[in-house]
């Protein structure tokens, strides 16, 4: 936690901000300036899709095919896109710190790194997943915001505040409940509400309450959810975050354990935990069936029977990149997602285990840049925050139930990374998986998702018929996609290439149904008489009018 005396050394930042005409001035009851970025360029500049493409799985152990080669991975992962972290004029940028899905929108909390409070808050449409767009951003001057949530149309973000200059605040620790509609944030209406502790570290909503926790001799804390006056306050002495448990809620409190909580805040349990987790670290728990899993630094993550406290196991860090320095592979946070388990583990990366039965085995770790802090995982997503380098929307890519019933009966495919169709073979799969080469001279057809780092070719006279996703390459390795002189490409589904496409004389492209979706970074070529039918979306407008 940071310490309670900070020097605010940012009056000649607020004065360049005053003058500029890329945002709007407000002052709110907390006696704090809040900037509104209303600039469209500056709002298209967060996204940025550098990095964005196939990801890979690492492994300790490759897993090979019967002939020799590496066996293709279970996990088709895309980097969506990167919400680039915002900056106050003349600073470095601030620290993405947590990130919450609502909807159609995913929420993103930033603060300042150091003895200066600076803070943030995003809102990114995924409404298009092939497009995420920033619809709003708001700046803190004074306030670091360290994590939100979201319901009935209001953020509640967390953090912390200078109280020794502040006319309002009674405590360091604070939540905000601030407007939103329709991904833009609101400035009118903003409340607030206090609570002893250094720095408020987590927040979650349960029905008319609000809970709070507030780090080092800080507390946990119910609200009204309606007005943010308090309910109820229980002392704890690091309290970092907190998840529901019961009819209650488990509590990480980092100089003793997990601390099980009724809906009153009176504790009926306590997990002892030696770990020593750091001082100034964020930790986030969550829980699976009848266990709370706690991020324990150097230790990875523990498996805590939730009822008896007892230590089932603990899922260790993968082996940690090459150049990581000593002490930055720490557990952060999990977070669980059906049968997935993602742990945030700081310079050793975004691990990714298994979750099945009653046992959790680490499949490997996903190839990300950044030291990774936070993670949240639902749905069809998993958004990480990597610091300075902001947040990274990661897509999992897993088919819909709709398709997996028209894939039923094909074979799954559990070959080899690189898939060759030879000119005599109709090869039919369905399924997952994470390929690096596909080359095709007969038939294929491939029915679920699909990824593949480097390229596809379908030789002249090949077909390959897509029932579903394919992500060829990434926009730092590009990748192609490759139609033979006579060739044929069918696709039902939503295709991105980060790279080219490739049509050879006489090549076919043919679209089938009505919401098939096409999404090139590279540029297209087109030999004579090659062709393209049906209806689709061209997301970047690469075929023309």
């Amino acid at each position: 936690m940071r310490q309670f005396y900070k020097t605010l050394l940012f009056i000649l930042v607020l004065t360049g901000m005053a003058c500029s005409d890329e945002t709007v001035v407000y002052e709110d009851g907390l006696k704090t300036e809040l900037y509104v970025e209303t600039n469209s360029a500056a709002l298209k500049s967060a996204i940025s899709y550098e990095k964005s493409g196939v990801l890979k799985l690492h492994t300790t152990e490759m897993a090979m095919a019967s002939d020799g080669t590496a066996k293709a991975g279970d996990y088709p992962l895309t980097l969506i896109a990167t919400v680039n972290p915002p900056a106050f004029p003349g600073s470095e940028p601030l620290t993405a710190t947590h990130a919450y899905l609502d909807g159609n929108y995913i929420y993103v909390s930033y603060n300042r790194a150091g003895e200066i409070y600076q803070g943030a808050l995003d809102v990114i449409d995924i409404s298009d997943p092939n497009v995420p767009m920033a619809r709003s951003r708001l700046f803190y001057s004074n306030a670091d915001i360290n994590s939100l949530a979201v319901a009935g149309g209001y953020i509640y973000a967390v953090g912390a505040i200078n109280a020794e200059t502040s006319d309002v605040a009674t405590f360091n620790s604070f939540i905000a409940r601030i407007p939103v509609s329709n991904g833009v944030l609101e400035t009118d209406g903003i409340i607030y509400g206090f609570q002893q502790g250094f720095n408020a570290t987590d927040v979650l909503i349960d029905g008319s309450r609000t809970i709070v926790t507030s780090g080092k001799e800080g507390a946990v804390a119910s609200y009204n959810t309606s007005d943010l006056s308090m309910v109820d306050e229980t002392f704890m002495t690091d309290a970092r975050s907190l998840t529901p448990w019961l009819d209650g809620y488990a509590i990480l409190d980092g100089g003793s354990g997990v601390r099980v909580l009724n809906s009153s805040l009176v504790e009926t349990n306590l997990i002892a935990i030696g770990t020593d987790l750091g001082a100034t670290s964020k930790k986030t728990l969550d829980t699976w069936q009848t266990h709370i899993l706690v991020p324990e630094a150097d230790q990875g993550v523990g498996i805590y029977q939730g009822t008896t406290g007892t230590l089932i196991q603990y899922v260790s860090i993968p082996p940690i990149p090459t150049g990581t320095p000593a002490g930055d592979a720490v557990t952060n946070a999990v977070s669980v997602n059906d049968d997935l388990l993602f742990m945030a583990n700081g310079g050793a990366g975004l691990a990714l285990a298994e979750m099945l039965a009653s046992t959790i085995t680490t499949a490997g770790t996903i190839n990300l840049d950044g030291s990774v802090n936070y993670v949240t995982s639902e749905g069809d997503y998993a958004f990480v925050a990597s610091g300075a380098d902001g947040l990274q929307i990661i897509k999992l890519n897993r088919a819909p139930k709709t398709l997996v019933n028209a894939c039923s009966g094909l074979p799954t495919y559990e070959g080899s990374s690189i898939l060759n169709v030879g000119p005599a073979e109709a090869l039919n799969f369905q399924g997952g998986k994470q390929l690096d080469v596909i080359n095709i001279e007969g038939f294929l057809l491939l029915c679920g998702s699909w990824t593949v780092t480097d390229q596809v070719s379908i030789a002249p006279g090949g077909v390959l018929r897509l029932f579903g996703t394919l992500a060829i390459g990434s926009n730092q390795d590009r990748g192609a996609l490759t139609v033979g002189a006579g060739a044929l490409l069918q696709i039902e589904g939503n295709v991105t290439i980060y790279g080219d496409l490739i049509m050879e004389d006489g090549a076919q492209v043919e679209f089938l149904g009505d919401s098939s979706v096409i999404d090139i970074f590279g540029d297209v070529s087109a030999g004579r008489e090659a062709t393209v039918s049906g209806k689709f979306r061209d997301v970047r407008q690469k075929f023309g009018d």
